[in-house]
């Protein structure tokens, strides 16, 4: 049986070259960067050459890159530190309300202790409405954090726009750029933003790393205390095998770009081109041109995400219904929610992501099995039996 991998919001295999640059570090070279004696001095150059890469794929300051656990470490580390930064000059946070809930939750847990929320609407294409941002933001709002691209409906942000708001009003800016790292460029100073995020497994580097670019000078408080790693911004010795892969991942992430980009939109664009052919009542989700180059996410009528999921999975074919981090809760996606996609028409939500590994083939292969799946499901359907019954 044919294996399809469009799962890679999830996770990107890892880079052969990525992976070979790691090995030393899981054997002989097992130093801890904090060591003060060769072995040590070892670690910490793999662990700056790291940092200097991805300052690269940023168009940053090495120093100003704090390595993390993942992705979502890196986002509390934002928006609570950077909240408790400020704590003298307010407690109002503003998100958006499609945020990942590694930023809505740290946001939402701030909440609880005092600090006031405002979460600022999208529209129907998930695209966040500047004008409300503007009047969100007051004279004691001490963050705001907008998404640089949705991995969930893959609608990118006009985070230029919205940072330049923020910092008329001299507030700092986060964007979490985890779904758009790598195939989206992001110059930190040519969007204008305070703070960036990061993930390893979203640039075919390993799992278990993340980076939080800090602009130089935004006080943050740090999460974890114990050590004085990543110049006391985040204590705990570092994961360098996963660090250096990260690294590698990041310099490939920034010499292939265009190519990456120009192959998974190509692949895209012929799933949402032809599968809406073969399939009625099914929509296509988030914004129509502004989205990522390998994101295609629809919502098909009156049968669920799961169901499909599994159907696929036995026809080989991996792939997601929404966010991979929340896959397993079974609740209805806030995002979706949030674009006012009705309920009913949201539990049949399906994300197909494509990576670097993915063929045309593939998108041939989801068209000829994809298809007879979404009709045998709704032959098991009430919904559709109701639809079916009142349409005569």
């Amino acid at each position: 049986m044919r294996e399809v991998y469009l799962d890679n919001y999830a996770a990107t295999p890892l880079l052969p070259e990525a992976r070979e640059a790691m090995l030393p570090f899981l054997g002989e070279r097992f130093g801890n960067p904090s060591s003060l004696h060769s072995r040590g001095d070892a670690a910490r150059e793999a662990v700056e050459e790291a940092r200097e890469r991805v300052a690269a794929l940023l168009g940053a300051e090495p120093e100003e890159i704090i390595f993390t656990s993942s992705g979502t470490e890196a986002n509390n580390l934002a928006v609570k530190g950077i909240a408790a930064g400020s704590r003298r000059k307010g407690r109002h946070i503003v998100v958006s309300a499609i945020e990942h809930f590694s930023v809505l939750h740290a946001a939402r847990s701030l909440e609880k202790q005092g600090y006031e929320l405002t979460l600022v609407p999208v529209d129907a294409a998930g695209r966040i409405d500047l004008e409300e941002l503007e009047v969100a933001i007051g004279d004691d709002t001490v963050l705001v954090s907008v998404m640089a691209a949705n991995g969930e409906i893959g609608t990118i942000q006009p985070i230029a726009a919205a940072a330049r708001i923020a910092a008329e009003k001299e507030v700092p800016f986060h964007t979490d750029a985890v779904a758009a790292a790598g195939t989206l460029p992001l110059d930190v100073k040519g969007l204008g933003v305070s703070a960036l995020t990061v993930a390893s497994d979203l640039l075919y580097g390993p799992q278990g790393a993340g980076a939080l670019w800090v602009k130089r000078g935004l006080r943050l408080i740090p999460l974890l205390d114990g050590g004085v790693q990543e110049g006391g911004r985040r204590g705990g010795t570092e994961n360098v095998a996963a660090i250096v892969g990260m690294g590698v991942a990041a310099e490939a992430a920034k010499r292939d770009m265009a190519e990456r980009s120009a192959h998974l939109s190509s692949l895209r664009d012929a799933l949402i081109s032809a599968l809406p052919e073969r399939i009625d009542h099914l929509y296509l989700t988030g914004h129509p041109t502004e989205r990522l180059a390998w994101n295609a996410s629809f919502a098909v009528e009156f049968i669920e995400g799961e169901g499909m999921l599994l159907f696929l999975d036995q026809k080989g074919v991996a792939v997601s219904s929404g966010s991979a981090c929340t896959s397993r809760a079974l609740k209805g996606s806030h995002v979706l929610a949030a674009c006012g996609i009705p309920a009913e028409r949201a539990q049949g939500s399906i994300l197909f992501s494509f990576g670097l590994q993915n063929t045309m083939e593939d998108v041939d292969h989801v068209l000829e099995v994809f298809p007879p799946i979404v009709e045998r499901l709704r032959q098991m359907s009430p919904l559709y039996a109701r639809y079916i019954k009142e349409r005569g």
